[in-house]
């Protein structure tokens, strides 16, 4: 029992001397692997508290700035005297730690769009000058639908061959509803609105829009759906137009260039009197439809008696070959010919009395080319078949032009 406790002894005795020299070492090193000061502040350090304000007085008498901490209205701590120089470094240090600051936080803004998307970042100056801004942002908006079908008709058909009575084929719609808005820096913006069910192709507008800086030449760059309003009245202006425009500045001298397609027609409405009047051309084929029209007033004043006893028609002429010339509008040069027509030709009853060129004498009671002497006297003069003659035969036989 002796020798237990002599041996318990010598171990508390031995634990008591370690301890107290674990102690004695922990009080004395006080050094940490990483120190921070009580003026550091953001990350691990944590944020200075939003209702910790500075305020900086200036020391007139002594030249001194003093920065105090406070709580509302109570001071925080012991308030910090600097110099002249001391207090330039300090509002130094604050500026581009702000600066930094709020670039970080734009960046971080920025990087997320309305969609979730994020934007895309190319570094280098040029083309920071270029486009004002190296962020490139694209918004896409809508919805996009594709229908695959694949249909197979059999057709049991024994006048067919077995190779045809099965046939194949594929079903493909799609239906695009699609707004896309992009924008590279703060100068070029790019909009796309498409639709494939759009009524008007004028509903899907593209444009390419570069607007410079209020010091630089080009003011602006647009290529796509354009406009070139005016505001004179002499010279309209258009809105609806497809090419390049573009719009540059020199001193006071604005000038604008335009290179495109119109792709819209102008009317012109004019009210008289409360009421709308418009002009229009009506062919004479189109003026009205299922509309007869007489070959000669011969039909015209014997119309009545002929049909007076239908089904028979009471006529002892018989047409048996009408030509019939249609104006050239297109520019066609087939089978294309002169003509100038004449009232009288064939007339039982001349218009024209004042002139000799048919004359007043009647030889047939019918249509005729010898009804009267027209048609005989383009046999005798040969430049009647000379177009460019007909204005000089006008005044030789007092023929009158009609419109």
């Amino acid at each position: 029992m002796k020798i237990n406790r002599n041996h318990n002894l010598l171990i508390l005795v031995f634990a008591l001397i370690f301890a107290k020299t674990h102690l004695l070492g922990q009080s004395t090193d006080s050094t940490l692997a990483y120190p921070f000061f009580g003026n550091q502040s953001g990350g691990m350090f944590m944020n200075t508290p939003g209702n910790i304000k500075s305020q900086v007085n200036y020391d007139i008498l002594n030249n001194q700035y003093i920065l105090q901490h406070k709580v509302g209205g109570l001071k925080l701590g012991r308030s910090i005297t600097l110099g002249f120089k001391e207090y330039q470094q300090y509002k130094m240090k604050n500026s581009i730690a702000d600066y930094w600051n709020d670039r970080s936080k734009e960046r971080t803004g920025n990087q997320t769009s309305a969609l979730g998307l994020p934007k895309l970042f190319i570094p280098g100056q040029a083309f920071d000058k270029i486009f004002g801004g190296n962020s490139v942002d694209i918004r896409p908006q809508g919805s996009a639908e594709l229908i695959f079908g694949l249909k197979i008709n059999r057709l049991d058909n024994p006048a067919l061959p077995e190779e045809q009575r099965k046939t194949t084929s594929f079903d493909f719609q799609e239906k695009i509803q699609m707004n896309v808005i992009g924008k590279i820096g703060d100068k070029l913006k790019l909009t796309t609105n498409f639709n494939t069910e759009s009524t008007f192709d004028f509903e899907n507008q593209m444009k390419l829009e570069y607007t410079g800086y209020d010091d630089e030449i080009i003011k602006k760059i647009e290529v796509g759906n354009v406009s070139l309003p005016l505001n004179g009245t002499l010279i309209t202006g258009s809105q609806s137009l497809f090419g390049f425009k573009t719009q540059l500045q020199f001193g006071r001298t604005t000038i604008t260039g335009i290179l495109s397609q119109q792709k819209s027609t102008t009317s012109e409405i004019e009210v008289s009197g409360g009421a709308q009047t418009s002009e229009f051309d009506v062919y004479v084929d189109q003026y009205e439809a299922n509309k007869h029209f007489f070959l000669a007033h011969y039909f015209k004043d014997n119309y009545d008696v002929a049909l007076a006893n239908l089904p028979f028609v009471n006529s002892s002429i018989n047409i048996t070959k009408v030509e019939v010339w249609v104006t050239n509008k297109i520019g066609t040069t087939n089978d294309t010919r002169n003509i100038v027509s004449f009232l009288d030709l064939g007339e039982t009853e001349v218009y024209n009395t004042n002139s000799n060129f048919a004359g007043s004498q009647i030889y047939k009671d019918v249509p005729d080319n010898e009804t009267n002497n027209l048609f005989y006297n383009f046999i005798i003069i040969s430049s009647i078949f000379q177009f460019h003659l007909i204005l000089k035969i006008k005044s030789t036989f007092g023929i009158e032009i009609g419109s």
